[in-house]
Protein backbone atom coordinates (compact mmCIF):
# COMPACT_ATOMS: atom_id res chain seq x y z
CA UNK A 1 0.00 0.00 0.00
CA UNK A 2 1.34 3.42 -0.89
CA UNK A 3 1.24 6.40 1.48
CA UNK A 4 1.79 10.39 1.06
CA UNK A 5 5.42 9.69 2.31
CA UNK A 6 5.78 7.52 -0.75
CA UNK A 7 5.56 11.06 -3.12
CA UNK A 8 9.31 11.98 -3.77
CA UNK A 9 8.26 15.42 -3.06
CA UNK A 10 5.68 14.90 -0.59
CA UNK A 11 1.99 15.88 -0.89
CA UNK A 12 1.63 18.86 1.97
CA UNK A 13 0.27 22.57 1.63
CA UNK A 14 4.13 23.88 0.08
CA UNK A 15 4.01 20.97 -2.86
CA UNK A 16 0.51 22.08 -3.26
CA UNK A 17 0.98 25.98 -4.10
CA UNK A 18 4.20 24.83 -5.81
CA UNK A 19 2.33 22.57 -8.34
CA UNK A 20 0.02 25.49 -8.75
CA UNK A 21 3.46 27.88 -9.55
CA UNK A 22 4.52 25.08 -11.65
CA UNK A 23 1.07 24.52 -13.74
CA UNK A 24 0.68 28.62 -14.06
CA UNK A 25 3.98 28.94 -15.57
CA UNK A 26 3.55 26.53 -17.91
CA UNK A 27 -0.04 27.09 -18.85
CA UNK A 28 0.03 28.30 -22.48
CA UNK A 29 2.43 25.68 -23.62
CA UNK A 30 0.07 23.30 -22.30
CA UNK A 31 -2.74 24.58 -23.58
CA UNK A 32 -1.18 24.95 -27.02
CA UNK A 33 -0.31 21.88 -27.51
CA UNK A 34 -3.75 20.46 -26.27
CA UNK A 35 -5.27 22.39 -28.91
CA UNK A 36 -2.77 21.03 -31.46
CA UNK A 37 -3.73 17.63 -30.44
CA UNK A 38 -7.42 18.01 -30.91
CA UNK A 39 -8.58 17.99 -27.30
CA UNK A 40 -11.93 20.15 -27.74
CA UNK A 41 -15.12 20.11 -26.86
CA UNK A 42 -17.07 16.68 -26.15
CA UNK A 43 -13.42 15.13 -25.94
CA UNK A 44 -13.09 12.59 -23.20
CA UNK A 45 -9.72 12.43 -21.66
CA UNK A 46 -8.21 10.21 -18.96
CA UNK A 47 -6.00 12.07 -16.70
CA UNK A 48 -3.10 9.96 -15.59
CA UNK A 49 -1.64 11.19 -12.36
CA UNK A 50 -3.61 14.00 -11.96
CA UNK A 51 -2.04 15.37 -8.78
CA UNK A 52 -3.97 18.64 -6.81
CA UNK A 53 -6.42 18.65 -10.55
CA UNK A 54 -4.90 21.97 -12.14
CA UNK A 55 -4.53 20.58 -15.25
CA UNK A 56 -8.15 18.79 -14.57
CA UNK A 57 -9.96 21.76 -14.14
CA UNK A 58 -8.51 23.38 -17.24
CA UNK A 59 -9.13 19.80 -19.51
CA UNK A 60 -12.85 19.95 -17.95
CA UNK A 61 -13.54 23.48 -19.01
CA UNK A 62 -12.45 23.06 -22.32
CA UNK A 63 -14.20 19.25 -23.24
CA UNK A 64 -17.33 21.13 -21.83
CA UNK A 65 -20.86 19.84 -20.52
CA UNK A 66 -20.53 17.47 -23.98
CA UNK A 67 -17.02 15.61 -22.77
CA UNK A 68 -15.50 14.19 -19.89
CA UNK A 69 -12.39 14.31 -17.89
CA UNK A 70 -11.84 10.91 -15.42
CA UNK A 71 -8.88 12.05 -13.33
CA UNK A 72 -6.50 8.94 -11.57
CA UNK A 73 -4.14 9.59 -8.65
CA UNK A 74 -3.52 7.64 -5.77
CA UNK A 75 -2.75 10.75 -3.19
CA UNK A 76 -6.36 11.36 -1.42
CA UNK A 77 -5.29 14.71 0.08
CA UNK A 78 -4.40 15.67 -4.17
CA UNK A 79 -8.04 14.19 -5.24
CA UNK A 80 -9.29 16.56 -2.01
CA UNK A 81 -7.92 19.10 -3.37
CA UNK A 82 -8.87 18.33 -6.87
CA UNK A 83 -12.39 17.87 -6.04
CA UNK A 84 -12.67 21.21 -4.09
CA UNK A 85 -11.16 22.89 -7.47
CA UNK A 86 -13.76 21.49 -9.50
CA UNK A 87 -16.29 22.33 -7.05
CA UNK A 88 -14.86 25.86 -6.56
CA UNK A 89 -15.27 26.28 -10.94
CA UNK A 90 -18.59 24.43 -10.69
CA UNK A 91 -17.53 21.46 -13.05
CA UNK A 92 -19.35 18.37 -12.92
CA UNK A 93 -17.84 16.71 -16.07
CA UNK A 94 -14.90 15.02 -13.83
CA UNK A 95 -14.76 12.28 -12.53
CA UNK A 96 -12.45 10.79 -9.40
CA UNK A 97 -11.11 7.88 -8.69
CA UNK A 98 -7.82 7.43 -6.04
CA UNK A 99 -5.50 4.41 -7.13
CA UNK A 100 -2.33 3.36 -7.69
CA UNK A 101 -1.16 3.60 -11.76
CA UNK A 102 0.91 0.07 -11.23
CA UNK A 103 -0.81 -1.99 -8.91
CA UNK A 104 -5.21 -0.96 -9.54
CA UNK A 105 -6.42 -0.67 -12.70
CA UNK A 106 -7.67 2.09 -14.52
CA UNK A 107 -11.62 2.82 -15.02
CA UNK A 108 -12.80 1.16 -18.69
CA UNK A 109 -13.22 4.01 -21.42
CA UNK A 110 -13.34 4.43 -24.98
CA UNK A 111 -11.16 7.48 -24.04
CA UNK A 112 -10.12 9.97 -27.13
CA UNK A 113 -7.04 11.38 -25.73
CA UNK A 114 -4.94 10.90 -22.13
CA UNK A 115 -2.85 13.30 -20.84
CA UNK A 116 0.61 12.31 -18.55
CA UNK A 117 2.62 15.24 -17.26
CA UNK A 118 5.58 14.39 -14.66
CA UNK A 119 4.03 10.76 -13.86
CA UNK A 120 5.98 8.65 -16.26
CA UNK A 121 9.35 9.88 -14.49
CA UNK A 122 8.07 8.28 -11.06
CA UNK A 123 6.61 5.33 -11.67
CA UNK A 124 8.58 2.20 -11.50
CA UNK A 125 7.40 0.22 -14.53
CA UNK A 126 6.88 3.04 -17.26
CA UNK A 127 6.31 0.34 -19.77
CA UNK A 128 3.42 -0.99 -17.92
CA UNK A 129 1.90 2.16 -17.57
CA UNK A 130 2.11 3.32 -21.41
CA UNK A 131 0.35 -0.47 -21.58
CA UNK A 132 -2.43 0.10 -19.71
CA UNK A 133 -2.79 3.88 -21.49
CA UNK A 134 -2.90 1.71 -24.53
CA UNK A 135 -5.81 -0.45 -24.01
CA UNK A 136 -8.28 2.18 -22.96
CA UNK A 137 -7.52 4.31 -25.76
CA UNK A 138 -9.96 4.21 -28.34
CA UNK A 139 -8.38 3.74 -32.03
CA UNK A 140 -7.11 7.16 -33.68
CA UNK A 141 -6.99 8.24 -29.90
CA UNK A 142 -3.78 10.14 -28.80
CA UNK A 143 -1.76 9.76 -25.74
CA UNK A 144 -0.28 13.29 -24.52
CA UNK A 145 2.81 13.03 -22.33
CA UNK A 146 5.41 15.95 -20.84
CA UNK A 147 8.07 13.93 -19.52
CA UNK A 148 11.60 15.07 -18.60
CA UNK A 149 14.15 13.90 -21.22
CA UNK A 150 17.61 15.22 -19.48
CA UNK A 151 17.34 16.38 -16.44
CA UNK A 152 20.37 18.08 -15.88
CA UNK A 153 20.20 20.31 -18.83
CA UNK A 154 19.22 22.27 -15.66
CA UNK A 155 21.71 24.98 -14.64
CA UNK A 156 22.39 28.47 -14.59
CA UNK A 157 24.67 31.00 -15.71
CA UNK A 158 26.81 31.90 -14.26
CA UNK A 159 27.16 28.13 -13.24
CA UNK A 160 26.50 27.57 -9.99
CA UNK A 161 28.39 24.16 -8.44
CA UNK A 162 26.29 23.87 -5.38
CA UNK A 163 23.02 23.73 -7.60
CA UNK A 164 24.50 21.49 -10.22
CA UNK A 165 25.19 18.87 -7.48
CA UNK A 166 21.94 19.61 -5.94
CA UNK A 167 20.20 18.49 -9.46
CA UNK A 168 22.32 15.79 -9.68
CA UNK A 169 21.51 14.59 -6.28
CA UNK A 170 17.71 15.24 -7.17
CA UNK A 171 18.14 12.98 -10.38
CA UNK A 172 19.82 9.83 -8.28
CA UNK A 173 16.88 9.80 -5.11
CA UNK A 174 14.84 9.41 -8.28
CA UNK A 175 16.66 6.30 -9.58
CA UNK A 176 17.02 5.00 -5.84
CA UNK A 177 13.09 5.37 -5.75
CA UNK A 178 12.43 3.37 -8.76
CA UNK A 179 11.99 6.22 -10.55
CA UNK A 180 13.93 7.63 -14.00
CA UNK A 181 14.34 11.21 -14.44
CA UNK A 182 14.87 11.03 -18.32
CA UNK A 183 12.03 8.48 -19.10
CA UNK A 184 11.04 11.04 -21.98
CA UNK A 185 13.58 9.48 -23.93
CA UNK A 186 12.26 6.00 -23.62
CA UNK A 187 8.59 6.94 -24.33
CA UNK A 188 8.26 6.58 -28.06
CA UNK A 189 9.58 3.21 -28.22
CA UNK A 190 7.06 1.58 -25.55
CA UNK A 191 5.00 3.85 -27.65
CA UNK A 192 5.53 2.32 -30.75
CA UNK A 193 5.53 -1.37 -29.09
CA UNK A 194 1.61 -0.66 -27.63
CA UNK A 195 0.31 0.10 -31.00
CA UNK A 196 0.99 3.83 -31.55
CA UNK A 197 2.20 6.00 -34.11
CA UNK A 198 4.48 8.73 -32.75
CA UNK A 199 2.77 11.76 -34.43
CA UNK A 200 4.89 14.25 -33.12
CA UNK A 201 8.14 15.00 -30.53
CA UNK A 202 8.89 18.79 -29.32
CA UNK A 203 11.87 19.42 -26.69
CA UNK A 204 10.43 22.21 -24.93
CA UNK A 205 13.82 24.20 -23.08
CA UNK A 206 13.71 27.59 -22.28
CA UNK A 207 16.63 30.05 -21.32
CA UNK A 208 14.96 32.50 -19.27
CA UNK A 209 15.77 35.95 -16.90
CA UNK A 210 14.64 36.02 -13.15
CA UNK A 211 12.04 38.30 -14.51
CA UNK A 212 10.33 35.52 -16.62
CA UNK A 213 7.59 33.12 -15.06
CA UNK A 214 9.19 30.36 -16.16
CA UNK A 215 12.47 30.83 -13.58
CA UNK A 216 10.14 30.21 -10.41
CA UNK A 217 9.08 26.85 -12.21
CA UNK A 218 12.65 25.17 -11.12
CA UNK A 219 13.54 28.08 -8.72
CA UNK A 220 10.82 27.40 -6.23
CA UNK A 221 11.40 23.35 -6.62
CA UNK A 222 15.10 24.34 -4.69
CA UNK A 223 13.69 24.58 -0.73
CA UNK A 224 11.22 22.35 -1.16
CA UNK A 225 13.88 19.19 -2.76
CA UNK A 226 16.55 20.36 -0.67
CA UNK A 227 14.62 19.56 2.64
CA UNK A 228 13.38 16.56 1.06
CA UNK A 229 17.21 15.25 0.12
CA UNK A 230 18.29 15.92 3.55
CA UNK A 231 14.91 13.65 4.71
CA UNK A 232 16.77 11.21 2.82
CA UNK A 233 20.21 11.52 4.11
CA UNK A 234 21.70 12.58 0.71
CA UNK A 235 22.90 15.68 1.93
CA UNK A 236 23.50 18.21 4.65
CA UNK A 237 21.84 21.24 6.02
CA UNK A 238 25.06 23.14 5.26
CA UNK A 239 25.35 22.34 1.69
CA UNK A 240 21.20 22.78 1.61
CA UNK A 241 22.29 26.45 2.54
CA UNK A 242 24.89 26.89 0.00
CA UNK A 243 22.73 26.24 -2.78
CA UNK A 244 19.69 28.43 -1.09
CA UNK A 245 22.35 31.09 -1.13
CA UNK A 246 23.64 30.82 -4.35
CA UNK A 247 20.04 30.77 -6.09
CA UNK A 248 18.78 33.82 -4.59
CA UNK A 249 21.71 35.47 -5.54
CA UNK A 250 21.57 34.49 -8.63
CA UNK A 251 17.55 35.81 -8.54
CA UNK A 252 18.62 38.86 -7.35
CA UNK A 253 21.01 39.43 -10.34
CA UNK A 254 19.51 40.69 -13.57
CA UNK A 255 22.05 39.21 -15.81
CA UNK A 256 21.18 36.13 -14.40
CA UNK A 257 19.80 33.10 -17.07
CA UNK A 258 18.35 30.01 -15.66
CA UNK A 259 18.28 27.05 -18.63
CA UNK A 260 15.25 24.97 -17.64
CA UNK A 261 15.38 21.15 -17.44
CA UNK A 262 14.65 19.31 -20.94
CA UNK A 263 11.17 18.17 -20.86
CA UNK A 264 9.75 15.91 -24.15
CA UNK A 265 6.42 16.46 -25.41
CA UNK A 266 5.24 13.73 -27.40
CA UNK A 267 1.96 13.05 -28.94
CA UNK A 268 1.45 9.79 -30.05
CA UNK A 269 -1.92 7.95 -31.32
CA UNK A 270 -3.36 4.66 -31.14
CA UNK A 271 -3.53 3.08 -34.72
CA UNK A 272 -3.44 -0.56 -34.03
Amino acid sequence: MTTERDYILGTHDEELARLGLQHRAWSSVVLECWMKAGITAGSHVLDVGAGPGYATADLAEIVGPTGQVVAVERSSKFLHALEERCRARSLTNVRFHELDLMTDEIPAGSYDFSWCRWVASFVTNPALLVEKIARLLRPGGKAIFHEYAHYLTWRFIPRLPNQERFAQEVKASWTAAGGKADIGMDLPGYLTTNGFVVRSTMPRIYCVGPSDPMWQWPASFVGIGLARLQELGRIDAAFAEKVKKEVTEAGANPNSLLITPLVLEIVAEKVS
